[in-house]
């Protein structure tokens, strides 16, 4: 696979070199002198070229990419590159950072975006899936926002424990893709038991997930509340008595 970046900071080095240990063949773009001589990357080809120029690009061999990555710490050249890499150069898939996440609305496919990705997106998704029970924490975002990885950890009174997967009816366009249980991540099947504690892993559409947090957040609330009703019905009212 031809993987093009543009921007030759940290993060475009960083992607650079996985790629080049997984064998892909990298070129990365950047205006800057000093951030292409700042760190050699073995395997990899370096062009010195404003990412956002159509002569740069074309000397860049856009057309043969297969990913182009919009790696620059300026989220205008990104969207720009995103959009003429589309646009221009037909490459059919693009990976673009988001620097600003009040800018995150504008990365989709309106200005040729395929994935955004958003690193205080992805740190707060990290920390909410860590800590989150109970609730559901999307993850990431696949196919330009049509669907989306979710995770949502089994609270121990859940009524979802001990019920059978094939038992239970998720929303349309939802599907159950893994469970992590004691640090072991396994496929689900129709017989498999959900236990409290299970890290639940779902693939939405976006307008399903209103109805999937409904459903998982229903068989919560039902049984919290007939603990609850069980409570109260165990006090004993003692009447005062007169002297």
């Amino acid at each position: 696979m031809r993987v093009v970046i543009a921007g030759a900071g940290s993060v475009g080095r960083s992607v650079a070199r996985e790629l080049i240990d997984k064998e892909h063949s990298v070129l990365l773009i950047d205006q800057s002198k000093e951030a292409l001589g700042h760190e050699r990357i073995p395997g990899a080809e370096w062009l010195l070229s404003d990412a956002c120029e159509l002569a740069g690009l074309a000397e860049a061999g856009l057309e043969e990419a297969d990913v182009v990555v919009a790696a620059t710490g300026d989220d205008k050249t990104n969207l720009v590159l995103s959009l003429l890499a589309k646009t221009e150069f037909g490459v059919p898939r693009t990976v673009s950072r988001v620097n600003n996440p009040k800018n995150e609305w504008l990365f989709d496919d309106n200005w040729g975006v395929d994935v955004a990705v958003s690193t205080p997106r992805l740190m707060t998704a990290l920390v909410e899936e860590a800590v989150e029970v109970g609730g559901l924490v999307h993850l990431m975002s696949f196919e330009r926002g049509q669907a989306g990885l979710l995770e949502f950890t089994v609270h121990e009174n859940a009524e979802l424990v001990a019920e059978r997967i094939g038992g239970i009816t998720f929303p349309l366009d939802t599907v159950l893709v893994a469970i992590i249980r004691n640090s072991r991540a396994f496929a689900p099947s129709p017989d498999d038991v959900i236990e409290a504690g299970d890290e639940l892993f779902f693939l939405s559409s976006p307008d399903q997930e209103g109805a999937l947090l409904e459903l998982l957040q229903e068989t919560t609330k039902t049984a919290e509340s007939a603990e609850t009703a069980e409570t109260e019905d165990s006090v004993e009212i003692t009447e005062p008595t007169g002297d």
